[in-house]
C-alpha cells in the first residue's frame, strides 16, 4: 500500500496515500478504539453545512482567496451529500471535547479540496486543514453548532412519526368506541370502561409528546457560532462572527440564531439535556402502551384477551402455534435504553467544567442513540401492530359481566352496605352481581338493564338516574 508522510506536533506518521483523512485523524483512530462505531453520517453532514458557512464567510470578508475558498466549498457540498464518508474514521465516543471529529473533517475537505485543485493529497501547502478550512474556527464552536442542527433534523423527522402514532391510535378509538369492557386500577376490577376511551388516553399522551418534542427544537436554533474557543471570539473576525450565522441560516433553512452569550452558549449543554428529557418521557409513554397491549392480549385463552395484536412471528421454538407480543416488548427495551442514555446525557451535561464541556461525545452518542431507536421503535410500532389490532368485543363483554365491577354503577341505587354485601357473597359463590340481585329482588331485570346501559356507565354522571328514589 502506497503511503504519504504527514506531521504534527507530536511527530510523524504515515497515511495511506489514497486517504483523504489525516495524521491527527489516524492518531484519534487508534487511541479512541471504544464503540467501534464512527461519526454519525448527520453530524458529518451538519458539520460540512457549518465548514461551507465559515468558508463563504471568509472568502466574503477577503480572508480566504477565492480559488481556496471554492475548492473547500465544493467539498463541503460533497461530503454533506454523502460522499466520503468511510474517510470518517475516529470513534463516535473519544476524548477531547470533539477535536478528533473536526480536525477529521478539516483533513477531509483540505485533501478533497487540494484534490480539486488539481494537487496531491497531503501538500497542504495548497490548503490547510488547520489555516485554511478551520480558518475563523475552534471545536468548541463548529461541533456545537453542528449537534444542534443534526439533532433538529432528526427531531422533525421524529415529530413527524409521533404525528403518525397519535393518528393510527385516534383511528383506532373511533374503531373501539363501542367496545364495553371493564377498567382496572392496580390491576383489579374497577368500572366499566370502553375500549375506544382507552386508545383516546393514548393518542392525547402522544399528543402531548409530540408537543413537547416539537417545543424542544425551539431552544436548539441558538448557536455559538463564531464563538471559537472559550465563547470570546478571539481569532475570528468581526466582521465574520457578524455574518457566519446568516449564510448558515441559509445554507440549512433553518431558523439559526446566534446566542445572546457566547460564553453561556459554549459552556452548556442543557438544552441538548431538555431534548433527551422529552425523549425520555415520550418513552416512558410509549412503554406504558406497550405494557398495557400486552396485558390486554394476554393468553389468549388463558389471559384477558380483550384484543388481538398482529401475528408477526412465530412465537417459540418449541411451542406450535405460539405467538408473542414481540412488537411491544421491543418498544419496551427501546424506552428502557432511552431512559439509561437519560442519565448518561445528565451526567455527561453535568461534568462540564469552566469554559466547555468536554464530555460532548458520549452525550451527543447518547443523544442520537436515543433519537434513532425513538424514532425506529414508533415505526415498527405502528405499522407492525397498532394499525391491525382487533377488538375482542364478545370477550370484552364476558368479563365485563363476569366481574363485579359493575357493583359501582349499581351502588347508588341500593346503598353501600347492600353493595358490599352482594359483593361477597358474588365472590364466595363465583357467580355473577346481577344474578344475585335479581335473585334476592333487591332491583327488577328492566332495572338493571337501565342502570347498566354501556355508555351510561362510561360517561359523568349515575346510571340510571331516573330510578334513583331520593
Amino acid at each position: 500500500m502506497k503511503t504519504r508522510e504527514e506531521a504534527d506536533s507530536i511527530g510523524k506518521k504515515t497515511v495511506p496515500a489514497t486517504a483523504y483523512y489525516g495524521i491527527q485523524s489516524l492518531r484519534a483512530a487508534e487511541n479512541f478504539k471504544i464503540t467501534n462505531l464512527k461519526i454519525h453520517p448527520r453530524l458529518v453532514k451538519a458539520l460540512a453545512l457549518v465548514k461551507k458557512a465559515a468558508a463563504i464567510s471568509n472568502r466574503d470578508i477577503g480572508l480566504l482567496v477565492e480559488r481556496k475558498a471554492r475548492a473547500i466549498i465544493q467539498a463541503c457540498d460533497e461530503v454533506a451529500g454523502g460522499s466520503l464518508q468511510d474517510q470518517f474514521i475516529v470513534d463516535a465516543v473519544q476524548g477531547g471535547a470533539g477535536t478528533s471529529i473536526n480536525m477529521n473533517m478539516n483533513e477531509v475537505l483540505a485533501n478533497r479540496a487540494i484534490e480539486i485543485l488539481g494537487g496531491t493529497k497531503g501538500d497542504y501547502q495548497l490548503v490547510h486543514p488547520n489555516n485554511h478550512v478551520n480558518m475563523s474556527q475552534s471545536t468548541n464552536d463548529v461541533l456545537p453548532t453542528a449537534i444542534r442542527i443534526a439533532t433538529i433534523r432528526m427531531l422533525e423527522e421524529v415529530v413527524a412519526e409521533v404525528g403518525r402514532l397519535e393518528e393510527a391510535l385516534q383511528k383506532k378509538s373511533r374503531e373501539f368506541d363501542d367496545v364495553i369492557k371493564m377498567g382496572r386500577t392496580q390491576l383489579q376490577d374497577a368500572v366499566p370502561i370502553r375500549l375506544g376511551q382507552e386508545f383516546s388516553a393514548y393518542s392525547s399522551a402522544v399528543n402531548r409528546d409530540r408537543d413537547r418534542i416539537a417545543a424542544s427544537i425551539e431552544d436548539l436554533v441558538v448557536i455559538n457560532l463564531g464563538a471559537t474557543a472559550v465563547g470570546t471570539g478571539l481569532n475570528a473576525d468581526l466582521e465574520y462572527v457578524n455574518s457566519v450565522t446568516e449564510i448558515l441560516r441559509e445554507i440549512t433553512g433553518l431558523n439559526l440564531r446566534q446566542s445572546e452569550n457566547m460564553i453561556d452558549a459554549t459552556q452548556n449543554v442543557d438544552a441538548l439535556v431538555g431534548v433527551s428529557s422529552v425523549l425520555k418521557t415520550a418513552a416512558v409513554n410509549l412503554s406504558k402502551i406497550a405494557s398495557d397491549l400486552r396485558l390486554m392480549s394476554s393468553g389468549p385463552r388463558a389471559g384477558l384477551n380483550e384484543i388481538d395484536l398482529p401475528a408477526v412471528q412465530p412465537g417459540s421454538s418449541i411451542m406450535p402455534g405460539k405467538v408473542n407480543p414481540v412488537i411491544p416488548e421491543v418498544v419496551n427495551q427501546v424506552a428502557y435504553q432511552i431512559i439509561g442514555n437519560d442519565q448518561v446525557i445528565s451526567m455527561a451535561a453535568e461534568a462540564g467544567q469552566l469554559e466547555l464541556n468536554v464530555m460532548q461525545p458520549v452525550l451527543v452518542y447518547n443523544l442520537f442513540q436515543s433519537i434513532e431507536m425513538l424514532e425506529n421503535a414508533l415505526e415498527t410500532f405502528i405499522d407492525n401492530c397498532i394499525v391491525g389490532i382487533k377488538a375482542n368485543r364478545e370477550r370484552c363483554r364476558e368479563l365485563l359481566e363476569r366481574s363485579v365491577g359493575i357493583i359501582t354503577a349499581i351502588n347508588p341505587h341500593v346503598g353501600y352496605e347492600t353493595a358490599g354485601r352482594i359483593v361477597k357473597r358474588a365472590l364466595e359463590e363465583e357467580r355473577s352481581v346481577k344474578d344475585i340481585i335479581l335473585e334476592e329482588g333487591i332491583l327488577s331485570a328492566e332495572e338493571l338493564e337501565k342502570i347498566l346501559n354501556p355508555y351510561e356507565m362510561t360517561e359523568p354522571g349515575i346510571a340510571g338516574k331516573e330510578l334513583l328514589d331520593i
